[in-house]
């Protein structure tokens, strides 16, 4: 058989009394006796979510994905006391002036800076060394801005923490995002359960990160030319690195690896923001285990992107060109004889990812060094090293291990990956599949009979 060669929790802590169980005890209790919170434990343990709502299904959504504190005006003090039936968290209430209270002990633990105007910005940078406690931004006007430049200002100081205020979960990633660090957490303002759910799973996400992907590795039956068809480029607003893709295929229930254009070679410079996926009626891999067509995709859409280890984190489509182009169809076969096909540009730059099975002590590295390619060699072994330096059509970057059937490789050998281009590709070859078992309807997995073919 041939082969080719290689390549947060979000629970807000309960006031003074979780922080003191936590990495920053020193900080947490000094905070605790002066009546105020500990900042450092949300910069160490992940991202703060707090809830300010007034909808009981807003409140039990929150409760349910993990989230323990809620923010209740003054005048909300018997719902707040109602609601904790509901499920156990800490009630914090936000006085008239600004000032955060501990419910049920009346202490101080921070207090609401608004932001309606430059000289209250520059107010909240002078104070940022010093302060102590939480610190919630809350800016009726400009809001990234503010938010980056209060992110630079607290970088320092380890005895506060600072949240933004942010009415949907689009706006609360865009805080925690702020200056690439974000703010230390979020007060989510707002009545709907899906915002509250949609942010906190995004929050778990970015601190435990998405499971693995586990791949499976399918074996090349044919590659044929077929003619000209409709293309899609997909640019994205992030650069991709050596094993990073997205995952498309014919079939919804196995998607190809494709790698992005992030090899140099003497033809053409590296475009790492670029996945040439395939014709338009192709299916992509979206978050949140949906899948969606080449052909729906535009300006501002969120795709997945996984590497050759199943990793996977989202970015933005910056745009999407769609060309005639001639194709090449690629079939190939699961382990359990199962086929599965995808269509790809018939060209030299357009790579798909598979396994190389690399033996004990052999660097699985390429010959190259910072970024080049490398063909096939003429010894036909499954080695990395074995591969010569050539024009771009195997490009290697392996040793690194991978969720793959371990029944592919040896006990002595650990398993690499290896990205080579449709134009070299050939019966034998394996690539890596990602397999999901349900049908579609308008992208969402059911249960159903499908037969695809």
């Amino acid at each position: 058989m041939r082969a080719f060669a290689s390549r947060t929790s979000f629970r807000a802590p309960a006031i003074a009394n979780q922080l003191a169980k936590g990495p920053c005890r020193s900080t947490a209790a000094a905070a605790v006796g002066s009546g105020s919170v500990a900042a450092n434990a949300s910069r160490r343990n992940g991202k703060l979510v707090w809830l300010s709502t007034t909808s009981q299904d807003a409140l039990t959504a929150g409760l349910e994905a993990g989230l323990d504190t809620v923010v209740f005006d003054e005048s909300q003090a018997a719902v707040s006391n109602e609601w904790q039936q509901l499920g156990r968290f800490t009630a914090i209430t936000r006085a008239a002036d600004g000032r955060l209270l501990d419910a049920a002990s009346g202490a101080v633990v921070g207090h609401v800076r608004q932001l309606s105007s430059p000289d209250d910005l520059r107010a909240a940078e002078r104070e940022a060394a010093t302060v102590q406690g939480v610190v919630v931004m809350d800016a009726s006007d400009w809001q990234i801005i503010p938010a980056e430049n209060l992110v630079a200002a607290y970088a320092g100081n380890t005895s506060a923490t600072l949240l933004a205020a942010a009415p949907d979960c689009a706006s609360g990633r865009t805080m925690l995002e702020a200056l690439e660090a974000g703010t230390d957490g979020v007060l989510l303002q707002t009545d709907s359960p899906a915002e509250v759910r949609a942010l906190m799973r995004y929050v778990r996400e970015r601190r435990h990160g998405a499971a693995a992907l586990r791949y499976e590795s399918a074996t090349v039956t044919s590659v044929q030319p077929v003619g000209m068809g409709d293309r899609a480029c997909v640019d994205l607003c992030s650069l991709l690195v050596p094993g990073e893709g997205l995952l498309c295929g014919s079939f919804a229930r196995s998607l190809f690896l494709v790698h992005s254009e992030c090899a140099e070679s003497r033809y053409i410079a590296s475009r790492p923001f670029r996945v040439n996926a395939g014709p338009v009626h192709s299916y992509l891999q979206l978050p949140g285990g949906r899948t969606g067509y080449l052909s729906e995709l535009k300006s501002g859409a969120e795709v997945l992107v996984a590497d050759a280890e199943g990793n996977t984190r989202t970015a933005i489509v910056g745009r999407v060109k769609i060309e005639q182009r001639p194709l090449v169809l690629v079939e190939a076969e699961l382990p359990d004889g199962e086929s599965c096909s995808v269509l790809l540009q018939n060209a030299e730059t357009v790579r798909v990812v598979g396994p190389v099975a690399a033996a004990k002590g052999s660097s699985g590295s390429s010959r190259r060094s910072g970024g080049g390619t490398a063909r096939e060699g003429s010894s036909g072994g499954d080695a990395p090293a074995e591969a010569a330096a050539a024009d771009g059509y195997v490009w290697q970057q392996g040793g690194s291990s991978m969720p793959v059937d371990s029944q592919q490789q040896g006990s002595e050998q650990q398993q690499g990956w290896g990205a080579v281009s449709v134009s070299e590709l050939a019966p034998g070859h394996r690539l890596l599949v990602l397999r999901q078992a349900s049908a579609r309807h308008t992208g969402v997995a059911i249960e159903e009979s499908i037969t695809e073919r």
